[in-house]
């Protein structure tokens, strides 16, 4: 019995890794090609956006490629960048709705990630949840197993 909730597990935890993987992905890329045009095109227009734009593209990355690999570094790594993406969302979230002026033009953190479907918002609390997991932890070497 055991054999078998350690294997369900490993394959809850894997499949987890594959949809944060995926999606992480599919940000990054969204982000990535959107802050090159934003900055190539029209930075004077709102520089503060388009800069909170690129380093969303990239802690997404960031994430996409922690969430592949199963070592310490990584752990660590991964959770840093879902917890700076999770400030991020939320500060900017918030001074997008107080501060509209400081915001002319949207980021994809703006109003909590709506533009994204809230997936900015969801995806780091999702991205923790499952990397402190005991499970998760054992998986990237950073738990003794019990």
């Amino acid at each position: 019995m055991a054999r078998t909730d350690q294997t369900n597990e490993s394959e809850v935890l894997a499949g987890s890794s594959r949809v944060l993987r995926f999606a992480y992905c599919v940000l990054a890329i969204s982000a990535g090609v959107r802050a090159l045009f934003q900055v190539a095109t029209k930075f004077n227009q709102a520089p503060l956006a388009y800069s909170l734009t690129t380093i969303a593209a990239l802690i997404y990355g960031i994430a996409f490629l922690g969430f592949g690999r199963r070592t310490p570094q990584a752990w660590r790594v991964t959770i840093a960048v879902c917890a700076v993406e999770l400030l991020g969302v939320i500060t900017v979230g918030i001074l997008t709705l107080i501060e509209r002026d400081w915001f002319p033009k949207d980021t994809v953190w703006s109003d909590f990630g709506i533009g994204y479907g809230f997936t900015p918002l969801l995806l780091p609390i999702a991205g923790l949840w499952l990397l402190l997991r005991q499970e998760t932890r054992e998986a990237y070497g950073v738990a003794n197993k019990s």
